[in-house]
């Protein structure tokens, strides 16, 4: 026992000074591998190593190169390589990378496309400081299977990575790492050092990121990538800011936004929308008694008691009703709504009603403040404003107004003059959430900690009704995870609102995938975009180049490092002093929506790179981002160029656990998405997630047992196809791909696949052109079950060679042709397996057509001539008697082995009838009947008529079940009017062809016949038996058996066995074997004899013993061996010993080799040792 110093494997061969089975041949040394292969590997050790062995016997013949001499004859090579049912897709991935890295792949395709049209694509940038989810690995799918198609299509495609570098995640993560809780920590640590301190994690996870991307599959950029934090980027984003400055749309203001007191910094509405959660407040009525009605007071209820210090007004609806009541126990007189009386009192006997009016009777109305810091404001403050907004749903229906916490009531004060645009308004809260020395009862305590204090001292004012507590959904910070306040903070704005028209139009010219996000989610929002603060009051951000004087009255706007360069030193006021640049950074989406720009340093670069390339082709994000980056990027775009920035965009839904909940590292409910690619390998995952409800933007529970499935059921049936083509070709050996003959083929089947295949590229390239995804992957998915289920089950003798020379050639050549068209239409999605399949095959093309790279080639175009309706539409008359048989079959439990008499297609469609009648012979076999009649008796078949739930339902509404009922009624003869006219009225509607479907009934008896029906077709399956049909059966028992035994002993379809067989005699099987050999033979593909005829130096592979119906056969396959007639060798007058050399000598040759030269040259030749 040795182990290969090459290969490592353990092998059993020999290693004597003089090789065993080696003989000396024309005075040269000859050593026969091939017999070797079997007598000590491949024998001597369990099957499941036969790969291994025949690697290692390649890397024997290697070794011994120089040393042994191979003759001539017996060197001809076989170019398809061999192929391992054993398959393990993530290794096939793995050394599919290692070839892409040793060929430079994607480099190189970009190199081989430059000189081509330009295809746009932005890919967003994500955040280094979190590893990749399932939604980043969605997105990149989505992007590389676009972006390959794009390349395949005659597109140069620039794909670079980008990174967000800056803003609160980084900011969140340094300050968790260095324990910083404060605004003034990070001032005295100092800015510059805390800033280094971002910068050295920006990309803590940038090599994760890329091994992740990578192993997906994905070809992207990465050591060209762009970041946010360059320089040149940043440069970009200045200048982007500067033209918004210079067309008007710039303007600091105060603006109530939600604020993360964790953070110390407003939040875009998109950042405050990322995590709600429930959470319990206090729900408070408080009262506000009337100026000029002593014992009268408003009520007004609230979840946050800590804005009451701040409350300057009251708010009514104008047109709800509102009432005077009067408590029965306490004598309280209180104005509230109407219909929201039982905020107050459970039941109407607990208060009498004194007076009603409207909400508008109640405008400027005042009442005595709740608290008295701002008493100073009383002019124009304490009364009641009237606005819409407030509703009769919850609460008191009567709201109070603290405009710097709350949206509405900064508008409506600012609409009735209770604060005045441009001047401070009233806002006791500093940046850490902290009340203010203003507010003295409750200085220095954080807002929502204060609750309960205040609650406390209005309930000692008697100004408490009630307190409750309140379970809601309320936003947190998605970085601090502290809860948002709202709060008014001086902010730099681009005013959105004066371009709404323009984004809503601009959008319009944009293909959305799925379009309802378009049409309603993102119009919506545009709709009612509001100005956008892009100004964030933090350290780690791109600064925002605004230089102002101390009285804010004179300001440049500074739009490239050259003119900051230029102005440095000399930024001073024209009536003296000096401008100071303002401490805000940008609010990251303003620089992710600058991206176009940015990553090319646009305008000072490239310019005419941008004009070629703006607006993108295509972008793709979650839905998420269509209050995000599609947002901002339309924002910007619109305002600069007054064009949408991409034509094409592609919105996936969120992938979530499989119980439908948020994936959670804490809760642990999804696998790891490194671990699936190793278990499944990449391009599994890939097609899961792009053929899944997901790309239409819905959401997607991810199961790994659908990924598992995507093996089963696409990956391995395909993989087994192309490995019969491998192994047809090997065994063949003669083949080369002849395009022009596949398409001469008179086959019914060629002409069905190569028309099916052409369909599928129509089919494929107008729906990838339309960036419809979703409707694609099912087609080619369903191209690959017609493929292997059908076009190779019907012509595997064809294939094996068993019909005719030039039938091989035709066969081979056509399934040659759609297995590389296949491969290069499913290189896109799925691209690591067609890499495999493309390495494969390149082999048998002309050495001119070979690329390195099944990515390198063009995507395929139609072969009109292949296109042919009439073929399809007849094979899929076939299919449908076919799968009916089978479904006839499984109702009685008769299996496919089992022949039967005939079967019965009834049907009144001549077309259909002549159809399957050309094809009987497919639908014979398929079936195992022995005759198939056609029949048009009527009799026999019954109509019945069944609506379209779905479509009826939509469009008839409360009159559906109606017109349901009677459609389910209808005669025999109402149904044939109904399938000749096109369309039948029923219940005074008209009900069209495509609003109801008609099925076909057996009314024959069915004691021995089992009908089975579909709206095209209804067939019947006679189950009568006979001695004929059971011996048939016998027969196809014993072929089973041994395909079953061939596959489990490993050989392989180019081995050369022979099969015995032992069955006692006088049992009727013993018959049975001797007739129907040839055709077992035929089947098989291998001889087989009685075992009493075997050579008893045969070497036994693999035996065993089985049933057929009462009778027992045992089996056995051997290796084939020689045999020699010593009789007729005595003639030759040999020396006994000579002859005996020369029995080794053709022993040790492969056995088909020497048949070959047989049955080629009529006789064995041998030159030994002088003697010829």
């Amino acid at each position: 026992m040795v182990t290969c110093s090459m290969c490592g494997w353990l092998s059993a061969a020999v290693q004597p000074e003089e090789p065993a089975t080696c003989v000396t041949v024309t005075g040269s040394t000859f050593f026969d591998f091939d017999i070797l292969f079997y007598t000590l590997n491949i024998l001597q050790y369990e099957v499941t190593d036969r790969r291994n062995a025949m690697n290692h016997i390649t890397h024997q013949r290697i070794l011994v190169e120089g040393f042994f001499s191979i003759i001539s004859n017996r060197s001809e090579s076989i170019d398809m390589e061999f192929v391992d049912e054993r398959v393990s897709f993530p290794r096939l991935e793995e050394d599919t990378l290692a070839y892409w890295a040793q060929i430079d792949a994607f480099q190189t395709s970009l190199k081989m496309s430059e000189g081509k049209p330009e295809f746009s694509f932005y890919d967003g940038p994500p955040f280094a400081t979190g590893l990749p989810h399932y939604g980043h690995l969605l997105a990149g799918t989505i992007k590389d299977t676009v972006t390959r198609y794009a390349h395949q299509k005659g597109f140069h495609v620039t794909r670079r990575f980008g990174w967000d570098c800056h803003g609160l995640p980084i900011e969140f993560e340094i300050e968790k790492k260095l324990g910083i809780k404060t605004r003034d920590e990070i001032l005295k640590m100092g800015i510059p050092e805390y800033n280094k301190a971002c910068r050295g994690i920006v990309m803590q996870f940038s090599s994760e990121w890329e091994r992740t991307v990578t192993r997906l599959g994905r070809w992207i950029d990465f050591q060209n990538d762009y970041k946010t934090l360059n320089l040149s980027f940043m440069e970009s984003v200045w200048n982007v800011f500067s033209e918004v400055h210079k067309k008007g749309f710039l303007y600091r203001g105060f603006k109530v936004m939600p604020y993360s007191t964790g953070c110390s910094t407003p939040l875009s509405n998109f950042e405050a929308n990322l995590a709600y959660r429930d959470t319990t407040d206090p729900a408070v009525v408080v009262s506000f008694p009337l100026e000029d009605e002593p014992g009268v007071s408003f009520v007004a209820w609230t979840t946050t008691p800590w804005t009451l210090p701040s409350n300057l007004a009251l708010c009514v609806n104008p047109t709800l009703d509102y009432v005077k009541a009067k408590d029965k126990k306490t004598g309280e007189v209180y104005i509230i709504c109407e219909k929201r009386t039982s905020e107050i009192w459970k039941t109407a006997d607990l208060f009498t009603v004194e007076a009603k009016f409207k909400g508008t009777d109640l405008a400027g109305k005042k009442y005595k403040p709740l608290f008295p810091y701002f008493q100073s404001e009383s002019a124009r403050a304490f009364r009641v404003c009237v606005d819409k907004y407030v509703t009769d749903s919850s609460g008191t229906g009567i709201v109070h107004q603290a405009p710097a916490f709350g949206e509405d009531d900064y508008r409506v004060c600012l609409n009735h003059g209770v604060i005045v645009k441009g001047e401070n308004i009233p806002c006791p809260v500093d940046e850490m959430g902290r009340f203010t020395d203003v507010v003295t009862d409750f200085a220095g305590k954080y807002v929502k900690a204060a609750d309960d204090e205040i609650c406390a001292k209005l309930k000692a004012e008697k100004r408490l009704v009630k307190k409750s507590n309140l379970v809601h959904s309320y936003p947190f910070c998605w970085r601090s995870d502290t809860p948002l306040i709202y709060k008014a903070v001086p902010s730099w704005f681009i005013a959105v609102e004066k371009v709404r028209e323009e984004l809503v139009a601009n959008n319009k010219q944009t293909r959305w995938v799925p379009q309802n996000v378009s049409d309603l989610r993102f119009h919506n929002w545009l709709a009612e975009a509001k100005d956008w603060a892009v100004s964030r009051s933090r350290f780690w951000g791109t600064p925002i180049p605004i230089w102002l004087s101390e009285d804010k009255e004179e300001m440049i706007v500074i739009g490239s490092v050259k003119e900051l360069e230029e102005l440095s030193g000399g930024l001073a006021l024209t009536g003296g002093g000096t401008l100071k640049r303002v401490e805000e950074v940008f609010d990251c989406w303003f620089e992710s929506g600058s991206m176009p720009y940015a990553q090319i340093h646009y305008p000072f670069e490239n310019q005419e790179l941008f004009e070629k390339s703006f607006p993108a082709d295509f972008i793709a994000e979650g839905i998420d981002q269509t209050r995000g980056w599609f947002y901002t990027l339309l924002v910007l775009s619109t305002i600069l160029h007054k064009r949408p920035p991409f034509k094409n965009v592609v919105v996936n839904g969120l992938v979530l656990a499989e119980d439908g909940k948020k994936m959670s590292k804490r809760l642990k409910n999804y696998p790891d998405p490194n671990d699936v690619i190793k278990k499944y390998g990449a391009d599994a995952l890939r097609l899961y997630l792009i053929n899944s409800p997901v790309v239409r933007a819905e959401n997607l529970r991810f199961k790994e047992s659908g990924v598992e499935g995507i093996l089963k059921d696409v990956f391995l049936p395909w993989f087994h196809s192309f490995r019969f083509f491998a192994e047809a070709v090997r065994k063949y050996k003669k083949f080369t791909p002849n395009a022009k003959l596949a398409m001469s083929s008179q086959n019914v089947m060629d002409k069905w696949i190569l028309a099916a295949v052409n369909e599928l590229i129509v089919f494929v390239r107008k729906e990838m052109d339309l960036y419809h995804l979703d409707a694609v992957l099912p087609k080619l998915v369903r191209f690959i079950e017609q493929l292997t289920n059908w076009y190779l089950k019907f012509n595997r003798d064809r294939l094996k060679g068993l019909v005719s020379e030039d039938d091989t050639n035709i066969s081979l050549s056509t399934l040659f042709e759609v297995l590389l068209t296949l491969t290069k239409l499913m290189a896109p999605v799925t691209p690591f397996l067609t890499e495999f399949f493309y390495q494969r095959l390149r082999v048998l093309l002309p050495e001119g057509e070979r690329k390195d790279s099944v990515h390198y080639l063009d995507y395929p175009t139609v072969t009109e001539e292949a296109l042919n309706p009439r073929i399809m539409e007849q094979v899929a008359n076939m299919q449908s008697v076919i799968l009916l048989g089978r479904t006839a079959r499984e109702r009685r439990t008769k299996p496919q082995s089992f022949p039967l008499t005939r079967v019965t297609s009834i049907n009144s469609n001549p077309q259909f009838q002549a159809d399957i009648e050309s094809l009987k012979e497919y639908i014979l076999e398929q079936l195992n009947v022995k005759e198939l009649v056609l029949s048009s008796d009527s009799e026999l078949v019954v109509n019945i008529a069944r609506p379209d739930n779905k479509k009826l339902g939509a469009r008839l509404g409360k009159s559906f079940k109606k017109v349901s009922d009677a459609i389910k009624t209808l005669t025999d003869e109402q149904i044939r009017s109904f399938q000749s006219e096109g369309s039948i009225v029923v219940e005074g509607q008209t009900i069209s062809g495509d609003e109801l479907f008609v099925i076909k009934e057996f009314k024959g008896d069915t004691t021995l016949q089992e009908p089975a029906w579909d709206s095209n077709a209804l067939i019947v399956l006679d189950l009568t038996e006979d001695v004929k049909l059971q011996e048939e059966r016998m027969v196809r028992r014993v072929i089973n058996f041994i395909q079953r035994l061939r596959k489990r002993s490993g050989v392989l379809p180019e081995d050369h066995i022979e099969v015995f067989y032992r069955v006692e005699e006088g049992d009727p099987l013993c018959r049975v074997m001797e007739e129907e050999r040839g055709g077992i033979v035929k089947r098989t593909g291998v001889p087989c004899s009685p075992l009493r005829l075997k050579n008893s130096t045969a070497t036994v592979i693999a035996s065993e013993d089985n049933e057929v119906d009462a009778s027992k056969i045992y089996l056995e396959i051997t290796v084939a061996t020689l045999g020699f007639d010593d009789e007729e060798l005595a003639k030759l007058g040999l020396e006994a010993e000579f002859l005996g050399h020369v029995k080794n000598y053709f022993t040790t040759r492969e056995y088909g080799r020497v048949v070959d030269e047989l049955n080629r040259e009529g006789k064995l030749h041998v030159k030994m040792n002088g003697v010829d």
